[in-house]
């Protein structure tokens, strides 16, 4: 409580979108000890201010209860932003560029990391390694792509790693090769840790500096929490466990994040104790350790999400590949009986409507076992997702996970994907509006860096279905909507980003929505959205983003 009864911030004269379940609306919000003291009208709440009261006075702009990002991956983001960093090109000779100068303001480093690099921008989406040594030639270069499901490798990474046309692919990637049978290049999926373990892991102060930078950038979008989707040894991704604990330790955290422990492959159910030890020695602070990471697929572009039927070849024709689901049914079941057993819940990967139907398959084979539970079980990205399954995940209480910018007119759809999927299974893409008109339950998040963390940008996909204004990657056909059947209502969107992914995060009872008694997260618009056109949502501005009554960005100042 602030000084003599009275709050401590008070914002008025707005519009604040409740988010409860009447979906209320108010004017003005007290804050009083890093909570919310009251919603209500001007009029209502201006007994809370004192002389103490800092006063924001909204002018009609918008406030809502803070964003949190249920599938992100903002550590090895900010490492990469600190690093050898892509994501503001898109092209060769920009990337190539960006690699030189960093190599050569970095010339003691033994290895330049880093990525964000696009496959479109390269045939058939794999990148060469001579153009990699024409600008590195004396170094290992190891630079994962968007969606970290492959890697650029220059000849002495090839090397060093010790592979050559003699090297067999691992059972879950593949070693991309030139006519001659030598490596071109291009790793994907576990054929990145050929050449991954040779690379240095980062210090834990750099990890630590790379939480501290993407922090920093997330609250700049109104992002106040997230889930970490990977926290553990994955090829591109360091294990960043020790990493939040040090920054939660430190008081650097300003956030709430939830971290996915990684289910290694091929371990079995024998790896539950040393998770189990994990998640009990990160309680208490504002990082927990409760969900668990299985990856059960790849990706659709490199021909590795795991699909019911075959891909099809650029004629159209099957081809014969259906992808690999990274784990057997059996395994998967096991798996997820026994994190469900244990209280973890499970997160799933799956893009290809096979892997979507395993993930599914197993968590009603666990829910069989253990009873219904309160998993809060959660299935990521469903790219493709088979009809049929579509009223499973109301039945078995499996939350989808949105990645919503995707579901575009963007390169990589149009080049990579829609060519080898074939008019049904392209038709079943991002399913979003189904989901909810099945009944349910959406969170939202954005697999940064994989791509934008920008909730606007991804609102504004989930309601038009078209590439938001300022996206980096638009091609042919940008302003066409994809599959518009599949739109979701703004107030859906919203609520996907605001309490569907506090449910998720097990943080719906402090955050989420803004009511009294949760914690003060909170993010103010510089408009109403549901003022103004649907196609203009990505056009808003975040002006302030507050957590537990803080301001932590602000627009137009320094905080």
């Amino acid at each position: 409580m602030g000084s003599g009864g009275k709050a401590d911030l008070v914002l008025r004269g707005g519009d604040v979108y409740v988010v409860d379940a009447a979906r209320s609306w108010a004017q003005a919000v007290a804050v009083a000890g890093g909570r919310i003291a009251a919603a209500g009208t001007d009029a209502e709440i201006a007994e809370w201010v004192g002389p103490q009261t800092e006063v924001v006075e909204l002018g009609g702009r918008m406030v809502l209860p803070g964003f949190q990002d249920a599938h992100i991956h903002a550590s090895a983001a900010g490492l990469e932003r600190i690093r050898c960093d892509l994501s503001g090109a898109h092209s060769l000779a920009g990337y190539l560029s960006i690699v030189r100068a960093y190599a050569g303001q970095h010339p003691d480093a033994p290895w330049i990391t880093g990525g964000g690099w696009s496959m479109d921008v390269f045939p058939g989406g794999v990148p060469r390694r001579e153009d990699l040594d024409r600008v590195v030639p004396d170094r290992p270069v190891f630079l994962s792509n968007r969606d970290h499901h492959a890697a650029w490798v220059n000849s002495a990474a090839l090397a060093l790693a010790g592979i050559g046309s003699g090297t067999p692919d691992p059972p879950d990637g593949r070693i991309e090769r030139d006519a001659h049978g030598e490596p071109a290049g291009t790793l994907q999926e576990g054929a990145m840790d050929l050449a991954g373990r040779h690379v240095p892991g980062p210090s834990l102060e750099e990890q630590v500096a790379g939480i501290v930078e993407a922090q920093l950038y997330l609250h700049t979008l109104g992002i106040t929490g997230w889930q970490e989707a990977i926290v553990g040894d994955y090829a591109v991704v360091p294990d960043c466990y020790d990493a939040y604990l040090e920054a939660d330790r430190r008081g650097l955290l300003s956030a709430r994040v939830t971290g996915a422990l990684w289910w290694q492959r091929g371990t079995g159910t024998g790896q539950l104790g040393d998770l189990i030890e994990r998640r009990a020695g990160a309680g208490g602070g504002r990082f927990r350790a409760t969900s668990v990471k299985i990856m059960q697929d790849g990706v659709c572009e490199n021909f590795t999400a795991s699909m019911l039927t075959p891909y099809l070849d650029a004629h159209g024709h099957p081809a014969g590949g259906q992808g690999r689901s990274f784990f057997e049914p059996g395994e998967l079941t096991a798996a997820v009986a026994a994190a469900d057993a244990h209280g973890f819940q499970v997160h799933f990967h799956a893009i290809g409507d096979r892997a979507v139907r395993e993930a599914l398959d197993a968590v009603a084979a666990a829910r069989a076992a253990n009873g219904p539970g309160h998993g809060r079980h959660h299935i990521s990205h469903l790219q493709v997702v088979h009809p049929g399954d579509l009223p499973r995940f109301r039945q078995l209480s499996v939350m989808a996970n949105c990645q919503p910018l995707w579901a575009c007119y963007e390169p990589q759809m149009t080049e990579l994907t829609l060519p080898f999927l074939g008019p049904q299974r392209a038709s079943w893409q991002y399913p979003f509006g189904s989901l909810a008109r099945s009944g349910a339950q959406l969170c939202f998040g954005s697999d940064w860096p994989v791509s934008s963390p920008n909730p606007l940008w991804e609102i504004h996909t989930a309601v038009n279905r078209t590439i938001p204004p300022g996206y980096p990657y638009a091609g042919p056909g940008a302003g066409d909507p994809f599959l518009p059947g599949e739109r979701l209502d703004l107030a859906t969107a919203i609520a996907a980003f605001t309490i569907g992914s506090a449910y998720v995060n097990r943080d719906e009872r402090e955050a989420g929505s803004v009511e009294a008694g949760k914690r003060a997260d909170l993010v103010v618009l510089d408009r109403n959205l549901f003022s103004r056109p649907a196609t203009e949502i990505a056009l808003a501005n975040v002006d302030l983003t507050i957590t537990d009554g803080q301001m932590r960005y602000d627009r137009h100042r320094l905080v």
